[in-house]
């Protein structure tokens, strides 16, 4: 197990290789982590999410009934809000990403997150991965939570991205953000 400290300011006692690194995005966190390993399966895992014990298990189950896929990925709770994932379509991901970064990822089909990105860079990786004609399998089960009071996610909630509430002072800069860097996926992908 490697885990790549991203720059945090908490101290962390575990019994694995700690590797520090200088504050410089999740995206290089990823990329230094995936150099430094060397299993045949890959799992980015941010500080923020807390999993079922049997995550791993069920993952690596459906990638081995699915030799076809590449990617395993759930559902999650985004703190309390559920977040459904769905069936693998490369067609329905152009759209909206419903993978999240917790998915395990068989090493050989691995890509570079994009260090230049700052947010959608999950969207970013799985698009890039269907590109290359990688597929993923769903498992359509609630598997681990994303802590919303830690500092990783800090997204508004959905309703907040439409009218009225999108011209609210202190909304409109997020969503002006949240747009902005939504624009920047989809053209480095040719959606626009």
């Amino acid at each position: 197990m490697i885990i790549v400290d991203d720059g945090s300011d908490e101290t962390v006692r575990l019994p694995v290789d700690l590797v520090r690194q200088e504050n410089k995005g999740a995206p290089a966190a990823r990329n230094n982590g995936f150099e430094l390993s060397n299993g045949e399966y890959v799992i980015f895992w941010d500080a923020d999410v807390v999993a079922e014990p049997e995550i791993l298990e069920k993952m690596l189950h459906a990638l081995q009934k699915n030799p076809d896929a590449s990617v395993a990925y759930t559902n999650h709770y985004f703190g309390k809000k559920k977040m459904p994932g769905r069936a693998f379509d490369a067609t329905a991901l152009k759209q909206s990403n419903f993978i999240h970064s917790t998915s395990l990822i068989l090493r050989k089909d691995v890509v570079r997150w994009d260090e230049s990105l700052k947010r959608f860079q999950d969207w970013d990786f799985f698009l890039t991965l269907a590109e290359q004609g990688k597929r993923g399998v769903w498992i359509d089960e609630y598997l681990f939570r994303v802590d919303t009071g830690g500092t990783m996610s800090s997204w508004l909630p959905s309703f907040a991205y439409r009218r009225p509430w999108s011209v609210l002072p202190g909304v409109r800069g997020k969503v002006r953000k949240y747009e902005e860097a939504r624009q920047v996926v989809m053209k480095k992908h040719g959606f626009v």
